[in-house]
């Protein structure tokens, strides 16, 4: 279902075609799949994957949308915070403790910042507790980083 959506989402957007807006289509597609739009990036992926598009770019275009859209995420988790704060819904006491706790293991929480249903919030939770930013940006580049070699290298495997 996703698969089909994200093909037709494509679909829609293209006014003349050209080889290049392949990974332009890729790069937004997989923006939006990283904050909460139910779209499957990796499904546009395989079917790029199989016009024969240059795989290093395909690479390149998907895992710095999708981590762009964590940023997004990590932003809208950050105004977030201080929404809550100023009207009093969160306590400072809890969210100091929780921060403490994700300092401390939030890197190996952003790690799965890749995986479907979760990946987002996590994201969001970062912004919230004002998780260091460079951090974030490293760790949740290297998790999407790795989810779409896997996807990439999976369409190989089968494929052959």
């Amino acid at each position: 279902m996703i698969y089909y959506m994200t093909i037709v989402l494509k679909n829609l957007l293209v006014f003349r075609y050209h080889p290049t807006m392949d990974y332009i289509y890729l790069f937004f597609i997989a923006f939006l799949s990283a904050t909460v739009l139910p779209l499957g990036s990796e499904a546009l992926l395989l079917y790029d994957l199989t016009l024969d598009l240059n795989i290093f770019l395909l690479f390149i275009f998907a895992t710095l949308g999708n981590t762009i859209g964590s940023i997004v995420n990590y932003y809208i988790g950050l105004k977030g915070e201080k929404f809550l704060a100023h009207k009093k819904i969160l306590k400072k006491e809890k969210v100091l403790k929780t921060k403490r706790y994700f300092d401390k293991f939030g890197g190996y929480c952003l790690l799965f910042s890749w995986v479907p249903i979760i990946g987002d919030p996590i994201t969001i939770v970062a912004g919230m507790l004002r998780y260091n930013i460079p951090k974030f940006i490293y760790l949740t580049l290297i998790s999407k980083g790795i989810r779409y070699i896997f996807v990439i290298m999976s369409y190989y495997l089968y494929d052959s």
